[in-house]
């Protein structure tokens, strides 16, 4: 009866999969159901049998449903709203966690995947890493995941930050450097990847490779256009930069990358670094930095060991014996995700019902 065991769901556009979280560890065993429904009455009796499945599975009642859920949405209610891929989620609102509620008769929170996503790095992930090396101890991070979207996440002092309309964190609508009038989504974005491709290698749409594939042509480890691949990884990176400098200046605080394209990190992070650290020009001609704080990247030694070189001082306090430290030089760290996506997901659903429920702090 003390075991704590979180029920959770990874809601894709072709499976449901239904897992266990115990004491802040995923269970390997899982359910898999098809993410395809009818009606809404269809998909919440999938719904319903993947979780009734894990509770019979695990022979004891979960303290608390908690997963991640495509928006637009209310998350705080627990209401759903307007979805393109499954239509019968309309303007009007599904209050999905009560559904669930009333046939559970347990706690039901759902969030975005990139809150959750940012909230699992948070715990267990990036940023205690960061802070297992770091004198200056870190309680904030900025989790963007870079797949079909850009998803985006906010911890501040180790808390998830939803915003007043469960709508913080959503870095995807930030403007696009290459064009203004588009979504940085349109560029960070495996259907991005590809399109880029198909423009700077002038082929059919229909025979533009996976981001996998472009990826290795970069490298010189497929056949295909290296001019153009790693054209799209530095201009995916510099938009990157630009989207990750826009979003710091205002969180303040360590980033974590994750998701299936950050697998080409090692190519387009060097310019997206490059577009954080750059300088704006000034109208009497001068420079500024481009950020108030000093990006490095945690993957690259070298660049590791400046960002955690201490380089903190003693000052005086004028009239008086005192002496304190000042950090002048201030830094964040940017770097992938140590957990992995899913992971991540998993223990920020877990940790978010924990919170609470009052179980964890």
């Amino acid at each position: 009866m003390n075991r704590k065991i979180v029920f959770s769901l990874d809601a894709g556009g072709t499976n449901l999969v239904f897992s266990a979280i115990e004491d802040g560890k995923e269970r390997p065993e899982i359910h898999v159901l098809p993410s395809d429904s009818k009606s809404l009455e269809d998909f919440f009796n999938k719904l319903v049998k993947g979780f009734s499945q894990l509770k019979q599975q695990f022979k004891v009642n979960p303290v608390a449903i908690s997963f991640c859920f495509p928006g637009p949405a209310d998350y705080e209610a627990g209401i759903i709203g307007k979805l393109e891929n499954l239509p019968f989620f309309t303007e009007k609102g599904t209050p999905l966690a009560k559904m669930l509620e009333n046939y559970f008769n347990v706690p039901v929170f759902i969030n975005n995947d990139g809150d959750l996503f940012a909230l699992g790095e948070a715990i267990g992930g990036l940023l205690p890493e960061i802070n297992k090396y770091s004198n200056k101890k870190f309680k904030n991070l900025l989790g963007v995941t870079l797949g079909t979207g850009f998803g985006g996440g906010i911890i501040q002092n180790f808390r998830l930050l939803r915003g007043d309309n469960s709508a913080s964190g959503e870095i995807n609508r930030l403007s696009n450097f290459l064009n203004r009038e588009q979504s940085v989504e349109e560029v960070l974005s495996i259907r991005g990847v590809k399109n880029l491709y198909s423009d700077y290698a002038a082929i059919n749409t229909v025979d533009i490779p996976e981001p996998i594939e472009i990826y290795k042509i970069a490298k010189g480890n497929a056949d295909g256009n290296r001019d153009a691949a790693i054209k799209v990884w530095k201009n995916f990176g510099t938009v990157l930069g630009d989207a990750l400098a826009n979003a710091v200046t205002l969180t303040d605080s360590c980033v974590v990358v994750g998701g299936g394209l950050s697998g080409a990190y090692d190519l387009f992070f060097p310019y997206a670094l490059k577009q954080m650290n750059s300088m704006f020009k000034r109208i009497d001609g001068k420079s500024m930095e481009r950020m108030e704080i000093k990006a490095f990247n945690w993957q690259d030694i070298n660049s590791r060991d400046l960002f955690l070189k201490d380089e903190a001082v003693k000052i005086s306090v004028p009239f008086s014996n005192q002496t304190i430290i000042y950090r002048g030089k201030k830094k964040i760290a940017v770097g992938l995700s140590k957990l992995g996506t899913s992971n991540a997901v998993a223990l920020g659903a877990y940790a978010y019902a924990a919170r609470r429920l009052g179980f964890q702090e």
